[in-house]
């Protein structure tokens, strides 16, 4: 008389191989090996040609900007305090009449990422009240010196956009920090481009940025 099993033993049992398993048990753990003979080869030709990366990769940081060229950052620390690898440093400074590089009282005066130390986990990104702080795709951070991978803020502060104005500068007239960080600001205005022609006479994003004034002033009164 064959032992009857206990029930708890039959549930994690396989179930028998029929002929055809059976045959076909020994070269079984080849199947993907052999089904990858018949498919054509692909092979990235990096780096002639930059790899597919997804679009939330987490690569560099960037700092970005608002849409008249003013800075996001507001020295927080936030973003430092956050990393479980300490590889961020901030050091905030305060805003002034005549050196205002982001709306409010302070902007980040210093800001490194030491790659060494990065894990890139993307928690700076989401302590950072003010959608200053983004990581982008670029992940080719390779190099030769160890001192080179402590990125300071000017490698991490995204370049300006055409119709941008470059900081400092003042804040656009009749608007707080508030209502930059709400996204009222569009652009620079006429009072930031004059101010700017007055005091960096030379500065190379002034004639884009007139004219970006020029052209909105002109879309809306039509």
């Amino acid at each position: 008389m064959t032992e009857q099993k206990p029930a708890d033993e039959m549930l994690y049992e396989h179930d028998p191989k029929g002929f055809l398993g059976e045959l076909f048990a020994p070269v079984a753990g080849y199947g993907v090996t052999i089904t990858s003979f018949f498919r054509p080869t692909v092979t990235e030709q990096y780096p002639f040609e930059g790899p597919y990366v997804m679009p939330r990769f987490h690569g560099r940081h960037q700092l970005n900007r608002y849409a008249d060229g003013l800075e996001k950052c507001i020295g927080c620390e936030l973003c430092a305090w956050a990393c479980p690898a300490d590889a961020i440093l901030v050091e905030a400074a305060n805003n002034t009449p005549e050196a205002q590089y982001a709306p409010g009282e302070r902007y980040g005066r210093v800001y490194q990422v030491n790659y060494l130390r990065c894990i890139f986990c993307g928690l700076c990104m989401e302590a950072c009240p003010t959608r200053a702080l983004t990581m982008s795709t670029d992940f080719e951070l390779a190099d030769y010196k160890r001192a080179d991978l402590i990125f300071e803020k000017p490698q991490i502060l995204a370049p300006l956009e055409e119709g941008m104005l470059a900081a400092p500068h003042p804040m656009v007239e009749g608007l707080t920090d508030g209502d930059y960080y709400r996204g009222e600001v569009t652009g620079p205005t006429q009072a930031q481009v004059d101010w700017v022609r007055e005091h960096r006479p030379e500065d190379p994003t002034l004639q884009a940025a007139a004219k970006a004034v020029v052209d909105k002033t002109q879309e809306a009164a039509k």
